[in-house]
């Protein structure tokens, strides 16, 4: 069922959609390099810190866990208060992302630091429903250019996160990366005074308290496909990159060469929101989420090919490209599945799904690639994506056989 069979919006429902769409696609940016600084250092400082090396990674992967315990809550905040109460919690979890992480550094602490990672996860959770609250502002024929337009602001968190570890991490000495935590607070405090001025519509009783149950919903086959295809696309963009830094490290290469591969795959990831929404239109969201796919096989198939700087970079390139076209794709099905006053509801469900299925492969990506190698983090990579694009091509069949039935049943015998 889509949005648009609900009761139309109030006249001045979109007023403030230009300027909220472009303070949301700023605080993305701003937001996304507070991610940015927990993927390209998190690993690192985690090897330094922890009792045991296979424990490396366990930051970034309680930064997942903070992203799916956190969405159903945030969502539930947007819901009784509304979206802007979500925002600026999300955002003071983020200053106390970086000042725990500092403390962290500064006292030797293993523990602290994984508590900062999960806190930056919650406000990474909250960030993500800046997409949905772009839509929020748009009439439905705009929504998917709205949702891409915020996601492009991760463009310049790919210039932003990277620039910040590479100028910071050296101001603190011995304490490496201790200035980057700091700035990072610095980065998020911004964020929030820049969402204060945000003007979204309040939640109403019938959002509250109106629609159809979510299970009914849930079990929309293209609801399920959307979720696949969403966790898929997020799952392994998580699970190699969230491994390839350590992985640079383990093969020789510099954290220099580190820092601008994950420059580039987050420019990469974001980049084409530039113009997902306007392909998302044009052709469907179906077809853009199974490009994404296909890109991220593309990306694995590359890191096969060798272990030279030339050869990661290549693969978190289009790893980002088919992060962005598998899960802009996916949230744009999402949008197709739900009434207005179901919408907090799903879309928390449905990022919670995405997070806490992301959980597991980021736990699975440190452990396996100090035990088997990068190699094999790649070969585990094809058969999510097999799954993903069998889910297309059978809603895809579905929806063609309907169709396909209602034109038969409307013909004259």
């Amino acid at each position: 069922m889509s949005q648009a069979t609900a009761a139309p919006p109030p006249p001045d429902h979109y007023r403030h959609e230009r300027g909220n769409v472009l303070r949301l696609a700023v605080a993305q940016a701003l937001a996304g390099a507070n991610s940015v600084v927990v993927y390209a250092t998190g690993a690192i400082v985690g090897a330094t810190l922890a009792p045991s090396r296979a424990l490396a990674t366990l930051p970034i992967s309680l930064f997942v866990v903070g992203m799916a315990v956190c969405t159903l809550p945030a969502g539930m905040i947007a819901q009784r208060h509304g979206r802007r109460a979500a925002f600026l919690t999300g955002t003071g979890c983020g200053v106390l992302t970086g000042l725990l992480a500092m403390l962290a550094v500064l006292f030797g602490a293993f523990w602290l630091f994984c508590l900062a990672t999960f806190f930056g996860g919650a406000y990474a959770a909250v960030v993500l429903s800046f997409r949905f609250a772009a839509a929020d502002c748009a009439p439905p024929e705009r929504r998917p250019r709205a949702l891409s337009a915020v996601m492009a602001g991760g463009v310049f968190a790919g210039v932003i996160g990277p620039q910040l570890v590479t100028h910071t991490m050296d101001l603190w000495l011995p304490h490496v990366f201790a200035a980057t935590y700091l700035a990072q607070s610095a980065v998020a405090a911004l964020s929030a005074l820049l969402l204060l001025g945000i003007r979204l519509p309040k939640p109403g009783a019938a959002e509250a308290g109106r629609g159809r149950p979510l299970g009914v919903i849930i079990r929309q086959p293209r609801f399920v496909t959307a979720v696949i295809c969403g966790v898929v696309s997020y799952l392994l963009m998580n699970f190699l990159m969230t491994a390839a830094p350590l992985a640079m490290q383990m093969c020789g290469l510099s954290q220099e060469s580190s820092n601008l591969g994950l420059q580039w795959h987050v420019i990469a990831m974001y980049g084409p929101s530039f113009f997902t929404g306007r392909l998302i239109t044009r052709f469907g969201a179906p077809r853009v989420v199974a490009a994404g796919l296909l890109l991220t096989a593309a990306a694995a198939a590359v890191g096969l090919t060798g272990i030279d700087v030339a050869h990661f970079w290549a693969t978190l390139i289009l790893l980002g490209l088919g992060w962005n076209f598998g899960f802009v794709g996916a949230s744009a099905l999402v949008l197709e599945c739900h009434r207005a006053e179901e919408r907090t509801r799903v879309q928390s469900f449905n990022d919670f799904v995405v997070f806490g299925t992301m959980a597991f492969g980021s736990f699975l990506s440190g452990g396996l690639l100090t035990a088997y190698g990068w190699d094999m983090v790649l070969w585990l990579s094809f058969a999510p994506l097999v799954l993903a694009i069998g889910a297309l091509v059978a809603t895809a069949g579905a929806r063609a056989a309907a169709a396909a039935e209602a034109e038969a049943i409307g013909q004259p015998r």
